[in-house]
């Protein structure tokens, strides 16, 4: 089975179902402070799944492109991916937890051909709030699971949210295949991480709200959300023993051989791996609608890292050009057909891959010159400190394995214990760091957040009057406290232009304006002036949200019902985001209208 073949089926099951394609979105989530990336096939449902009616109704199914660098130093395994797939189906509030099940049993055993007993499923133990699920377990009995299949796990293995401090959550039931390989222990099971288990979907079970206090209430609309692990299942319908054997990967290993001169062997195994999934990652990213490039902040850097990554992993195999357009050009070759926008975009992918290896192969360089000044300075036998190989690696992006080598040849040591304790210590900080920026997303669009929602649509359409109709929105980042919104435009604001601005968008606070909601076609949203952000993931029929005298979008909500209810507005900085592009973050004063 190919590729094309498995995202058809998947598609074509649900719609006979009564499910409705709804478009994939793009790989930077909007108006979603959550991730940096879109990492799970949800994300651009999440109005729907608060509350906000989809035009295509109650039930719907896709197939969306994630980003997860999580998980970025396993890449080279059988499994784990820096670009994966998610199939996707959801229920708005219309079937509930029996359903879902039987229709991912049915999916996986008839339509992939795992037989049943290859299968484990996790169900929810309960708690001293939430009962057991009983209905979960019993449905898979029912279905022929059989009891020592089951496995039954508290808060940590099948409890799912919320995404922050409050929000929607519950319950869920995850899907494993069993490889014929042996317990690792008396304890094995699908929360091992051993890899007897490997995990091919979830079905959650958004039953409860949680408020700040953490009490739970249940949701009036309760939603099913399911995702399947697309290459995992591509793997299992072939029979293969890892991702890089199907049609994803496969020519591009070949045409690496063939530009490389090195065959896909034992030895060069990860190197290749790395190698491919990182410049598909990158197509796919430099090829998004919203035109990342690499740079040193937020989604940017995690495209530079992912190139820079790659061409390390050139070098380390002895490649001494650039050979990531041809293989860039292989990628498209492949995923041309389910996704067409990535062949519109191959100068820019080309442009943006060549500039980045120029400028890294120059900070190499740099990290060349200072690598061999501090081992200069050591006598045969000595070693360079953790700290100093950790400065060449971090401020000059010098890899580790450069910096052994050299060492190698000067007959010197290096604390490698050292330098991992400290790049354990920044991943630390990163990381926490990153929790605390980006928390949000689903549990995040409360009545804070909805409110500057809507604040985005009058910020936009006031920077339109003001400055001019060429201006267009670039991205925005929203939380409970302000909004930060990015447009096109190549110089900085004047003071009596953000007070223009601010004035526009408070006059139609002030005027109390009701917030309309139309459903349309794209083309009929076109005609009758609506402007949009994300044309490429737009549904055959939209929602266009408008403002009468002020503001008319294409946008999923949610949104305020009146312009009264926003406050005060203020923009708190006017700044630079990227060349061409100029950034707002303002706030809504609720004591101040």
């Amino acid at each position: 089975m190919t590729g094309n073949e498995l995202r058809k089926l998947y598609v074509s099951y649900y719609k006979e179902r009564g499910h409705e394609l709804t478009a994939a979105g793009s790989l930077v989530p909007e108006n979603d402070a959550s991730v940096l990336y879109t990492t799970a096939g949800m994300q651009p449902l999440t109005p729907y799944l608060l509350g906000e009616e989809h035009p295509l109704g109650k039930r719907l199914v896709n197939v969306q492109r994630c980003v997860r660098t999580g998980d970025i130093e396993e890449v080279g395994d059988d499994y784990h991916l820096t670009v994966f797939e998610m199939l996707g189906n959801w229920s708005l509030g219309d079937y509930f937890k029996k359903e879902a099940i039987s229709m991912s049993y049915e999916f996986l055993t008839d339509k992939i051909g795992i037989p049943p007993s290859k299968l484990a499923v996790t169900v929810y133990e309960g708690n001293d709030i939430v009962p057991y699920d009983s209905e979960a377990a019993d449905t898979w009995i029912d279905l022929g699971i059989n009891k020592n299949q089951i496995y039954y796990y508290g808060d940590d293995e099948n409890w799912w949210g919320p995404t922050g401090e409050t929000g929607p959550c519950g319950p869920d039931s995850e899907m494993f295949y069993i490889n014929d390989t042996p317990d690792c222990s008396e304890n094995c099971g699908p929360a091992c991480s051993c890899g007897k288990y490997v995990e091919l979907g979830n079905n959650v079970f958004m039953t409860y709200y949680k408020d700040k206090e953490g009490n739970l209430t249940e949701l009036e609309q309760k939603n099913i959300d399911v995702g399947l692990g697309f290459e995992r299942l591509l793997i299992l319908a072939n029979h293969f023993q890892n991702v890089y054997e199907t049609d994803l990967f496969l020519p591009l290993i070949k045409r690496l051989e063939q530009l490389s001169g090195f065959k896909y062997d034992a030895y060069n195994e990860k190197s290749f791996r790395i190698i491919c999934d990182h410049v598909r990652a990158s197509v796919f990213i430099l090829a998004d609608s919203q035109k990342i490039v690499p740079t040193n902040s937020e989604q940017g850097y995690i495209l530079r890292r992912i190139i820079r990554r790659t061409i390390r992993m050139m070098f380390k195999l002895g490649i001494e050009e650039n050979i990531m357009l041809e293989l860039a050009e292989k990628v498209i070759e492949i995923y041309c057909e389910a996704y067409p926008e990535i062949q519109s975009c191959k100068n820019h992918v080309f442009e943006e891959l060549e500039k980045e290896y120029i400028k890294f192969t120059k900070t190499l360089q740099g990290g060349l010159k200072m690598a061999n000044k501090y081992l200069d300075e050591l006598n045969i036998g000595e070693c360079l400190s953790g700290e100093k190989a950790f400065k060449l690696y971090d401020t000059y992006g010098f890899p580790i394995e450069f910096t052994l080598e050299l060492a190698q040849e000067k007959d010197v040591f290096v604390d490698v214990e050292g330098f991992r304790l400290k790049f354990e210590e920044h991943q630390k900080k990163s990381r926490s760091g990153a929790a605390e920026k980006f928390k949000g997303g689903l549990a995040d669009h409360n009545s804070n957040t909805i409110r500057l929602h809507t604040a985005t649509h009058l910020l936009n359409s006031a920077l339109r009057e003001i400055l001019g109709n060429h201006v267009y929105q670039k991205g925005s980042h929203i939380n409970s406290e302000r909004l930060r919104f990015d447009f096109s435009f190549d110089r900085k604001l004047s003071k009596e232009e953000i007070s223009q601005v601010e004035n526009i968008v408070n006059n139609a606070i002030q005027e109390e304006i009701d917030v309309d909601r139309m459903e349309m076609s794209l083309d009929d949203a076109k005609k009758i002036g609506a402007i949009g952000a994300f044309e490429s993931k737009y549904e055959d029929t939209i929602n266009v949200y408008k403002i009468p005298g002020y503001s008319l979008e294409i946008c999923g909500g949610p949104h305020v019902s009146n312009t009264s209810e926003l406050g005060f507005f203020k923009i708190i900085k006017e700044q630079s985001s990227s060349s061409g592009v100029r950034r707002i973050k303002a706030i809504l004063d609720l004591d101040k209208k």
